[in-house]
């Protein structure tokens, strides 16, 4: 008798089985830390218009508005939207909101398609305070 060495097609289809699982579980990881490095965009465009917000109020008797301190209405790589509202001598509100698929962002079950920062009387707060780096 004559022993033959390979293997079956219940072992090969198990090997795929076995590498088809692993594959998509290292997809949907990596899908969720793209999205979370994506939101670096957001956060550094948020800090760096407040900052102008503070050069710009040096200098006036109130904040300014988006247009007046920044140069453009989406973050430098385009995930997200910005916007101001509620500009005042004391406070302001700066928004930047998720675009495409950077919309589905979360952290430990907190949606992260939004982020806020808000300073009022000097006092900063930014929400949702899951999606910003403690």
């Amino acid at each position: 008798m004559q022993l033959k060495n390979g293997f079956t097609l219940i072992e090969l289809l198990i090997a795929i089985v076995v590498v088809v699982i692993l594959s998509a579980v290292a997809v949907n990881s990596y899908s969720r830390y793209v999205l979370k490095s994506r939101r670096s965009d957001a956060i550094n465009a948020l800090l760096s218009i407040s900052q102008a917000e503070e050069r710009y109020r040096a200098t006036n008797t109130s904040y300014g508005t988006l247009s007046q301190v920044w140069p453009s209405t989406t973050t430098p790589q385009g995930y997200y939207n910005l916007s101001s509202s509620s500009v005042s001598a004391t406070s302001y509100t700066l928004t930047a909101a998720a675009v495409g698929s950077q919309a589905n962002d979360t952290e430990n079950g907190t949606a992260c398609s939004s982020l806020v920062l808000s300073v009022s009387n000097g006092t900063v707060t930014n929400t949702p305070a899951a999606c910003w780096p403690s």
